[in-house]
């Protein structure tokens, strides 16, 4: 079993930048893409990125190239999701998620564990 919590959501004006870090416990983690997703209000959950089992290779929702960057540790366990230039369109709930591949999977059928989610708000 696989774990995951995600922290450092919170209030930030726009152009500010936060940084999510998603901790995971359970057995199977390094060997493993992870992504991060959102859930805006009155929205569908979507992809935000992913970053492959060994950290060279990410991807980006469109909506987000340029400004956010994920990186894991793992020997920590740990993937991180820096937001920088944040706007007011990104305010959501983001969710981190562990593959089921090595490779970066963009579609929530290809991730088996989830965490709870955390709360970005993000005001004009």
């Amino acid at each position: 079993q696989v774990q995951a919590v995600e922290s450092g959501g919170g209030l930030a004006q726009s152009g500010d930048s936060l940084r999510l870090s998603c901790a995971a416990s359970g057995r199977t983690f390094s060997g493993y893409a992870m992504g991060w997703f959102r859930r805006a209000p009155g929205k569908e959950r979507e992809f935000v990125g992913g970053i492959s089992w060994d950290g060279a290779y990410t991807r980006y929702a469109e909506s987000v190239k340029g400004r956010f960057t994920i990186s894991r540790d793992n020997a920590k366990n740990t993937v991180y999701l820096q937001m920088n230039s944040l706007k007011p369109e990104d305010t959501a709930v983001y969710y981190c998620a562990r593959a089921a591949t090595t490779w970066v999977m963009t579609t929530e059928p290809m991730y088996t564990y989830w965490g709870q989610g955390t709360q970005v708000t993000v005001s004009s």
